[in-house]
């Protein structure tokens, strides 16, 4: 895994924990986990893309 993609894979899981606690305190907000979906969608095709 190349450091970009490590890089973006600490940042999806860091907003993970950071979503996933925003709504534990404050109530679930669609688009915040939207917003973490894409994230995490643009993070594997990036790891999807660099393995080959």
């Amino acid at each position: 895994m190349s450091g970009s993609v490590r890089a973006m894979a600490v940042l999806t899981f860091a907003s993970l924990v950071a979503v996933a606690a925003y709504s534990v305190v404050l109530g679930s907000n669609g688009w915040l986990w939207f917003v973490w979906v894409l994230l995490g969608m643009l993070t594997a095709g990036m790891a999807a893309s660099r393995s080959r």
